[in-house]
Parts: C-alpha cells; sequence; structure tokens
C-alpha cells in the first residue's frame, strides 16, 4: 500500500514539475560550499597531530570551495571562485590542473561544456551529458528556508572524475584478466536533496535531472552544499558556455592528460638513472 502511495505521490510531482517547467520562466543564482575530507592513506597514518593539521591547512583551498551556479529551465553554468592560498599567499596552481574548469549544462539539448587547462594549454571538452537514473524518496528536511527531498543514484565513478588525476592510475589495472571482454564499472553512490519550490531540473557540478533544483549533493568524501539562493525577477542572469580552446571529448582529454602525466614520470626517471 505504501509502495502505491508513494509512485503516486512522485507521479502527481512530476506531472506538476513537467507543468510548472512549461508554464512559468525561472532563472537565478545559487552559492555552494564544498567541504571534502582530507584522506592521506596510510601515509598520514604515520604523521603526528600536528603535522595533520599543518597538511590539512596547507590543503585547506583543495579541500573547501566556493562555486556559484547560474540557471534557469535550460542552461546553467558552474564556476568556482578562485580563493588566495593562505599560507603562500598564491593561488594552487598545481591543484587547478585537477580541478574542474568553468562547467555549462544544457539539459534541454543533454550537452555539456566545460573549459580545462593543462599546463598552459586550454581545452574545450564538449561532450554529452551523462544521464542520471535517480530514485527519490519521501524523506525531507530543510535547507535555509526550502522544504527538500532526497533522491539517491549509482554513477559511474569516471563520469564524476574524468577531469581528476591520482598517479594511482598509471598502475596497471587489476580489474580483469586479460582478454576479459567486460571490466566491471566502479559506480559511486550520490546522495542528492533538491526543492520543487525552485522549478527547475538543475544542480551544480555534473548534478541534474530531478524535480527541483538540487541544494545539496555528497559523492564520496565531498559534499556540495546551497549557502545562499537568489531567483531573479526579470529573468537576465548571465548564463555563458566557455568558447575557448581545443575541442576535445572527455575520453579524449582524460587520455591527453594521461600521455602527459607518463611522459613526466618517464623523463625524472631518466634523470634519476643519469
Amino acid at each position: 500500500m505504501k509502495s502505491i502511495v508513494l509512485k503516486s505521490v512522485l507521479f502527481v510531482a512530476l506531472t506538476l514539475f513537467s507543468f510548472n517547467i512549461n508554464a512559468q520562466k525561472i532563472s537565478g543564482k545559487a552559492t555552494y560550499m564544498s567541504k571534502a575530507k582530507m584522506e592521506l592513506g596510510n601515509w598520514g597514518a604515520r604523521l603526528s597531530e600536528a603535522r595533520k593539521k599543518e597538511v590539512a591547512a596547507r590543503l585547506k583551498n583543495r579541500l573547501e570551495k566556493t562555486y556559484v551556479l547560474s540557471f534557469n529551465n535550460i542552461e546553467s553554468s558552474f564556476l568556482e571562485e578562485e580563493k588566495i592560498d593562505a599560507i603562500s599567499g598564491a593561488t594552487d596552481s598545481w591543484g587547478g590542473y585537477f580541478s574542474r574548469g568553468d562547467h555549462y549544462k544544457n539539459i534541454s539539448d543533454q550537452k555539456l561544456v566545460q573549459s580545462q587547462e593543462f599546463y598552459g594549454k586550454r581545452f574545450l571538452v564538449k561532450d554529452d551529458l551523462y544521464k542520471i537514473n535517480w530514485t527519490m524518496g519521501t524523506e525531507t528536511k530543510k535547507i535555509g528556508e526550502y522544504t527538500c527531498y532526497k533522491a539517491k543514484a549509482f554513477i559511474p565513478s569516471a563520469e564524476l572524475s574524468w577531469y581528476d588525476f591520482s598517479w594511482s592510475d598509471l598502475a596497471p589495472s587489476n580489474d580483469a584478466a586479460e582478454g576479459d571482454e567486460k571490466v566491471e564499472e566502479k559506480l559511486t553512490i550520490v546522495e542528492a536533496w533538491y526543492t520543487p519550490q525552485i522549478p527547475v531540473s538543475q544542480g551544480p557540478a555534473e548534478f541534474w535531472g530531478l524535480p527541483g533544483l538540487i541544494l545539496e549533493v555528497s559523492a564520496n568524501n565531498t559534499t556540495l552544499l546551497c549557502i545562499e539562493v537568489a531567483i531573479s525577477k526579470d529573468d537576465k542572469v548571465s548564463i555563458v558556455a566557455p568558447e575557448k580552446g581545443k575541442e576535445i571529448t572527455k575520453k579524449e582529454y582524460t587520455l591527453t592528460v594521461r600521455e602527459k602525466m607518463v611522459e613526466m614520470r618517464n623523463n625524472r626517471m631518466g634523470r634519476r638513472r643519469g
């Protein structure tokens, strides 16, 4: 009985959402704080508490970031606010290589445009948006003045980290023996909270596709939480897709970065031998 009621409620919500999308143009800006837990692995386990605090201070710019999502019914842009390193007084250039660049989504065409810079070269990544298969629940909570509903999804990990890089990425894969036709795809559990009070199917970063603006989303060790929303009454929020850079797909960009990092590793090993 509960299952039937839940399905009926969700059906009505989605129907009303579709009606509102067509009947009302909405635009605005939402500010998000990103917080990630520091993971130092086996190396970190050997550090003193004082040393851990020092490392955390140096990594603060990578663990805590601020983003602004500009959105309407169809388009959105997601941009990071640049911060100055509190210790060195400089921007975090190395961390910037493997962070998300200026991000644009068109949910009508289901297209992504993202600007990435890697070692002085600018790339314009153009690809399809990954269509997220959300499971919506009835659990609610308040985020600011908005009532939000919980949703979950299992998303291929590669879809959330294609612009990132770890030296472990260069290690040979042991997921499947040579000759296997299929390698098991790694999935990330994503938890989102969306509000039908702002009936746009937008969200921060790669996340979208729910009947309301996503105000909080957690994946792996990172949470994006909306701390401010400003709805525009004149529908004049500027949303512009990045335009500069060599056009490339997500897969091609990942391969390009990997090849460059292999080259750097080999050059470094060559100098040591010399």
